[in-house]
């Protein structure tokens, strides 16, 4: 199913955007960078609330977008929850798996349609996903494997279980929710399918460089750029041709996961 057939109406771009919520958040992660700055606050620690603010703020405004503010505000609590959670101790990052809980609750209610949540995608959208993810990581293993000083290892599990918790929690339902869902969705109704991927793909990047979650030590920035640009043109093909966010979300935990078992030696 085609995203145009996802969201019929073309509403404008900016319509329905949860202005409150955001100012709220915005207003969080003002303080922490205040707090940060005057040494108040531990550098790392602002850090992670700006990017708790910023993911919140991507999931309330996607859900306010298609049709749930209310549900939207309830998000974006979960977000920060979550991360308070799992930045308190590393037992805490099971909390980041409530909000794609929260998420299956709506969309089991046919809440989630014009984000593309909501039917089951057919088998081709599935493999195609996969095949998208797997394809990235055999890409990335073929590079990595004639770079010399770069490899692949597994670190220890209480770190490889937290990273898995934050991208299927909170990492990629955020991304594909608003960067796919929303924008795209919204913006290929405007412009062309080129235009409206060019922003997806770069707001996805520019929030990928924001996150001190995500793998991007000095040494492998530049690949981890190409590879998230590569993700982010796939999945907004594979939400163009079938109108389901899920094919992306496959693609983009296989290869976040396949890319944090990346090292420099």
């Amino acid at each position: 199913m085609a995203a145009s057939r996802v969201e019929r109406a073309a509403a404008p771009l900016a319509a329905g955007t949860p202005w409150p919520v955001l100012a709220a958040l915005g207003a969080l992660a003002g303080a922490a960078a205040v707090l940060g700055g005057h040494g108040l606050l531990p550098p790392r620690a602002a850090a992670l609330i700006a990017v708790a603010a910023m993911n919140a703020a991507f999931i309330a405004t996607a859900l306010a977008w298609a049709g749930a503010p209310g549900a939207g505000a309830v998000a974006a609590g979960l977000v920060l929850a979550a991360s308070g959670a799992a930045a308190g101790h590393p037992a805490g990052a099971i909390a980041y798996l409530a909000l794609p809980a929260w998420l299956a609750s709506l969309a089991r209610g046919g809440r989630l349609v014009g984000l593309g949540l909501g039917a089951r995608p057919p088998a081709p959208a599935l493999l195609a996903g996969a095949a998208l993810g797997v394809g990235l990581i055999a890409h990335l293993a073929l590079t990595v494997s004639r770079t010399r000083g770069y490899g692949f290892a597994l670190g220890p599990p209480s770190v490889v279980l937290s990273s898995l918790a934050y991208d299927v929690g909170v990492n990629v339902p955020c991304a594909e929710c608003f960067l796919r869902g929303a924008l795209f969705n919204r913006a290929q109704r405007r412009w062309s399918l080129h235009g409206a991927m060019a922003l997806a793909v770069a707001l996805g990047l520019a929030r990928y460089l924001a996150d001190p979650l995500l793998p991007h030590a000095s040494e492998v920035l530049a690949g981890a750029v190409f590879y998230v640009a590569l993700l982010g043109m796939g999945n907004c093909w594979l939400f163009w041709r079938w109108g389901s966010l899920v094919p992306g979300t496959l693609s983009g935990i296989l290869l976040f996961e396949g890319y944090r078992l990346l090292v420099v030696s």
